[in-house]
């Protein structure tokens, strides 16, 4: 008799999730390269064991895309062959070389450098960009959170969030955590604040969300009407004098100028502006006020709407004006393992080469990309490359965007999968995925104890496949930046161990400061051997150093402790561990250890901001017209959305197509019913949709989902969103676009 080998169940390794910044600590079984199964991390610091349903599906991002394996040439006819790694590096360096010195370095372009689950690679592509001599570059958060970005750095200098789960009330600004999360277990607060009847939570926003149907106040304002909500609610604190006067005496500066513009506002009209009524904006206001503790949450409900940058401010006056800072249910900065931006700054002096558009953290608006590079003026782009996204899918008006990379003189796309972007690209570099390799995410904005999450791999990378470090670390060596000259000192430092290598290494960039703009190259190629297959972590190693010099007191009460260079290094290797660490503590009141000002105020007065809240009073309030009378909000994230990174549609168990939402009274004025068809026309373009009937929308509104339209060999069901959307409609500082404020008509199929 043949005894039966008895089967052992796979191991539990600990990752996260990549699909929206909350990247909560999951577990994963792997089989055969397969995420056989995935549960919550319960031993995680930050998410606790929670997830949402969406990361119980990541096997389809690993498995469910047809996966690129060898770098890829574009051929003159426009079809790509295959060559090998060696030929692709030597090619694109030459191009690089040969763009940078016929044109001059500040013509190559940059943009990514990762998404929501992946931006280790992105220091490493910041060394290419500094060998080239690059100078401009943007992301995603160019056309989302620049508006926000602007608006912190001229307060306070630095990112805000709001303590959720112990505020009396909170107020959630264009967001429904419901789907799109943004704090840890959301939907468990969510739940408790709804139950708890000492609680309130306010929505504004022009769709009845699953948030909002929890609220105990729905301020459902017209489409693009926020500014004028929230003018109205600062205008009640003010002229009811519900406003913290000790707080602002306190601890701001300039708070003058900005009560007197609330002082004059007509808080009538603007209710009606709005479309809610002028009680409820009160009621809500003087709630507001009344709490022991308030907190507010804006999102891409107002930041991809018309007067996002202002809308920012006014939300951000609810809460200072109540002196809702820096104690438990309020308001606080917080740590930063690193910067995803720029600087706390938020910036805007600095202006694009062609169209002077504003640069705030050290972003080109997204909107102005494609303007920046169809045109004949002498300073336009000339190369660009785009590292792990899919702006030709993702950025406003997609076919100005292909047009733009078909007019380059190169362009180099790094991503998993040929996206609709890397189908116009002139080289395609195959990555490995997020689970193939070290990975992070420096989304890490929690408050008072902030989580890092250094992610091993969960298997070998796919073979054909490197991971972003290596090759950028290959393309940079092709460049012949740094000699070995300096390295060779470094690389016998690494050996003798971290304390060794941190006096080594600074010591050389003190001694030549132009290795800084390469310091991640540099610690690649000298630290990272070392650490055998976590070579690519190296340089986190810098970052752990700058984070625990930047915040000494917050990491040494996190544990780090010890003098010089010895807090660093004991993070960095802390988070080599591959789980979530906490890397920094503090108390309620060191929120104000992180407002970025010598004398620790905020600064009330943004001079262009309350002018422009003056002008909201003679300003429209609707941007439709009589072709376009429909505001489409395009991009609303839904239970089977997800970033694009999941190319495969069978992960959809609903709404396979993405259906276009419309009001009832809409629906029977065009004789559609659920499952019909429309066609929606912008001035940019038109799609057919599927039709959902639904009282969630009001009448002259309707929605098309995000992360539709992609190609895939199952097919592609839905409508891309971008293929309607339009470069001029964005907002009048930031540049973001009006994505949710799309002038728009409905035609019957």
């Amino acid at each position: 008799m043949t005894q039966t080998e008895p089967t052992t169940a796979p191991t539990w390794q600990k990752t996260a999730c990549i699909l929206c910044e909350c990247n909560c600590g999951i577990e994963v079984q792997v089989e055969d390269r397969r995420l056989l199964r995935i549960r919550g991390d319960k031993s995680h610091p930050s998410s606790e064991g929670y997830t949402c349903e969406k990361p119980l599906r990541l096997d389809r991002y690993q498995n469910g895309t047809e996966r690129l394996t060898s770098p890829l040439r574009r051929r003159a006819d426009g079809s790509y062959e295959g060559i090998d790694w060696d030929t692709a590096i030597a090619e694109i360096a030459d191009r690089l070389r040969q763009v940078r010195d016929e044109h001059g370095g500040d013509k190559i372009f940059f943009y990514g450098g990762g998404g929501q689950g992946n931006h280790l690679g992105a220091g490493y592509g910041q060394s290419l960009q500094a060998a080239v001599g690059a100078k401009y570059r943007s992301n995603a958060l160019a056309q989302e959170k620049t508006g926000e970005m602007f608006v912190d750095g001229r307060l306070y200098g630095g990112h805000t969030k709001g303590d959720f789960e112990h505020a009396e009330v909170v107020v959630f600004v264009g967001k429904n955590p419901w789907q799109s999360h943004s704090f840890p277990r959301a939907r468990p607060v969510l739940k408790e604040m709804a139950a708890d009847p000492g609680r309130c939570m306010v929505v504004i926003d022009p769709r009845r969300s699953e948030t909002a149907a929890m609220a105990d106040i729905h301020l459902q304002v017209k489409p693009g009407t926020d500014a004028w909500c929230l003018a109205a609610l600062g205008a009640v604190l003010v002229q009811e004098d519900l406003v913290d006067h000790a707080f602002i005496a306190e601890h701001t500066t300039g708070a003058e100028p900005v009560l007197a513009a609330y002082a004059d506002v007509d808080v009538v009209d603007y209710a009606a502006r709005c479309g809610v009524p002028e009680d409820l904006i009160r009621t809500t206001a003087r709630r507001i006020a009344a709490a022991k503790s308030a907190c507010t949450y804006e999102d891409l409900g107002i930041q991809q709407a018309p007067h996002s940058t202002l809308s920012s401010y006014l939300n951000k006056m609810l809460w200072i004006l109540t002196g809702n800072f820096a104690k438990k249910g309020g308001m606080f900065l917080h740590s930063m393992f690193a910067a995803i931006a720029g600087s706390g700054g938020g910036g805007g002096a600095r202006r694009t080469p062609v169209t002077g558009a504003r640069i705030i953290s050290g972003l080109v608006p997204c909107n102005s990309i494609a303007e920046e590079i169809n045109t004949t003026h002498p300073d336009r782009f000339r190369a660009m490359c785009i590292d792990s996204v899919n702006p030709a899918h993702s950025l406003a008006d997609s076919a100005s965007f292909r047009t733009a990379m078909r007019s380059l003189d190169l362009t180099v796309v790094v991503d998993i999968a040929m996206t609709e972007t890397a189908r116009e690209a002139d080289y395609v570099l195959p990555a490995s995925s997020q689970f193939e390799k070290w990975e992070c995410t420096f989304f890490n904005v929690d408050f008072p104890a902030n989580v890092f999450h250094l992610r091993a791999p969960l298997m070998e990378p796919l073979e054909g496949t490197l991971p972003e470090p290596e090759i950028y670390a290959r393309l940079v060596r092709e460049l012949g930046v740094v000699d070995d000259a300096t390295l060779t000192p470094l690389r016998t430092a690494a050996e003798q161990g971290l304390a060794e290598f941190a006096e080594a290494f600074f010591g050389a960039v003190t001694a030549e400061p132009q290795l800084m703009g390469v310091a991640a190259h540099v610690l690649y190629e000298t630290l990272g051997p070392t650490l055998g297959t976590a070579r690519g972590t190296a340089a986190i190693w810098g970052l752990a150093q700058l984070c625990a010099m930047n915040q000494p007191a917050a990491v040494a009460r996190a544990g780090f402790t010890g003098a010089g260079f010895e807090p660093g290094n004991r993070l960095f290797e802390k988070v080599l561990e591959g789980e979530g660490v906490v890397f920094t503590r503090d108390d309620y009141e060191h929120a104000w250890d992180y407002v970025r000002r010598p004398d620790r105020r905020f600064t009330l007065e943004v001079p262009e901001l309350i002018e422009r809240m003056r002008a909201l009073a003679d300003e429209p309030s609707a941007w439709t017209t009589e072709d376009f009378p429909f505001v489409l909000s395009a991009g609303e994230r839904r239970a089977f959305t997800a970033n694009t990174i999941i190319r495969d549609p069978s992960w959809r168990r609903r709404d396979a197509q993405g259906a276009l939402r419309i009001n009832p009274d809409d629906a029977a004025s065009y004789g559609v019913a659920t499952g019909d068809s429309l066609r929606v026309v912008t001035e940019r373009g038109s799609a057919e949709a599927t039709v959902e009937v639904t009282d969630t929308l009001q009448p002259g509104h309707v929605s098309l989902p995000n992360g539709m339209g992609v190609e895939h060999a199952d097919g592609t069901p839905g409508v891309a969103p971008n293929e309607l959307t339009s470069l001029h409609h964005r907002d009048w500082l930031a540049g973001t676009p009006w994505h949710k404020y799309v002038p728009a008509r409905l035609e019957r199929v």
